[in-house]
């Protein structure tokens, strides 16, 4: 027997499996798939029987509730340990090579169902007529950007974009700056205080605001807050949702948002303020720094990631705005943004070609805000 010959008889399994991997074996790679299937199969239909024949579970929803959590959290289980065996049964390199795939694949699955299918249909039905039997070209986009409600909604958002993110990040970062000089019991409560319409719906907050801005007729008392204000002060009443000067109402709307979400902004600052390094800080006190100038030349540059992100948030949920305009003035006096126009296209006018297209533009929108976010964020992983 030749030398070589010798080598590879007395090479051992592991030494075998590294140089040319392990055999596939196929009824690991049988059970697992059938597996697999039958799994997924029967926690579909389980899923679908909780929806479509509740009679059978007594009709009860706790018990469909906590049958759902047994079901769900089970069936996982179960599914990727069938999964496991399936990706076990190839050769060892394909199968090293495929196990992070694999169990990112039900994820991965979930998100094309739930929201790259949706987007690419939407895209579609946006070259369709009014009940996406027919396609008509670009007829939904000429007709959207050839009213005058879509360039005012537009518009509106603009105002949105170019205000709300700004005075949102700008008040978060003031109130967690001065709170930072309170007492710890004073800060905890004037951040409590701040922090609380961040639990309130949007619908919840614009009927709030609804009752602020009230209005009635001079003869009539106020039940208005800043009506009430107006009047103890000498002036007269206003129909604040109804005036159109200077887009005042629209400005008032903007100032919902801002309440709803200074809360967020500034927890988010107020955490990134308390990460500055103490010793920075420092060496800029002893260098004769006033604290005005600590402030914009040491704890201002760090904390800047934070306040990009907080924007960018905010921005993101500024160019998605609904509920509010909805609940207050539903588009009316000029008040009209993009997702309320979609609505009205839809549900309303029953127009499902047009709605997709608007939902388009709006999608337009969003991306390179998105991508851009995305890439600051990798940037500030870079960095750490």
């Amino acid at each position: 027997m030749t030398s070589a010959a010798q080598s590879a008889a007395s090479a051992s399994p592991p030494e075998e499996r590294r140089r040319g991997g392990s055999p596939a074996r196929p009824l690991r790679l049988l059970v697992g798939g059938v597996g697999l299937v039958v799994s997924v199969w029967l926690v579909c239909n389980i899923f679908l029987a909780f929806a479509y024949y509740p009679q059978w579970f007594l009709g009860s929803k706790v018990l469909i509730g906590v049958l759902s959590l047994v079901v769900g959290i089970g069936g996982a289980i179960v599914i990727f340990r069938f999964l496991n065996i399936a990706i076990e049964g190839l050769p060892s390199r394909m199968s090293e090579g495929l196990i992070p795939y694999a169990f990112l694949l039900p994820a991965l699955s979930l998100l094309g169902v739930m929201l790259v299918y949706p987007t690419v249909q939407t895209v579609v039905y946006s070259f369709a007529n009014a009940d996406s039997t027919a396609w008509v070209g670009l007829e939904n986009y000429q007709t959207v950007f050839g009213t005058g409600a879509f360039w005012q909604a537009l518009l509106n958002n603009f105002l949105w974009i170019l205000i709300v993110p700004l005075v949102t990040v700008a008040l978060g970062l003031t109130v967690a700056v001065l709170a930072d000089k309170l007492s710890p019991s004073g800060e905890k409560v004037a951040k409590s205080l701040i922090f609380l319409p961040m639990s309130i719906s949007f619908v919840g907050a614009a009927t709030i605001w609804g009752l602020v801005y009230a209005y009635q007729d001079a003869s009539g008392t106020q039940t208005g807050m800043l009506n009430a204000f107006v009047v103890a002060l000498g002036g007269d009443p206003q129909p604040w949702m109804q005036i159109d000067t200077a887009r005042l109402n629209t400005l008032l709307l903007m100032v919902i948002l801002v309440w709803l979400q200074a809360g967020f902004a500034m927890v988010l600052v107020s955490s990134a303020i308390k990460g500055v390094p103490e010793d920075t800080v420092e060496a800029g006190r002893m260098d004769g720094a006033g604290e005005t100038r600590i402030f914009w030349q040491i704890i201002f540059p760090q904390v800047m990631p934070t306040l990009l992100a907080v924007f960018i948030t905010v921005l993101i949920l500024v160019l998605k705005v609904f509920d509010i305009v909805y609940v207050m003035t539903n588009g009316r006096n000029n008040t009209d943004v993009i997702a309320n126009l979609f609505f009205d296209r839809l549900f309303v006018a029953q127009q499902a070609g047009q709605a997709s297209a608007i939902v388009v533009v709006l999608l337009i929108l969003v991306t390179p805000i998105l991508i851009y976010q995305v890439r600051a964020f990798r940037k500030q992983e870079a960095n750490r």
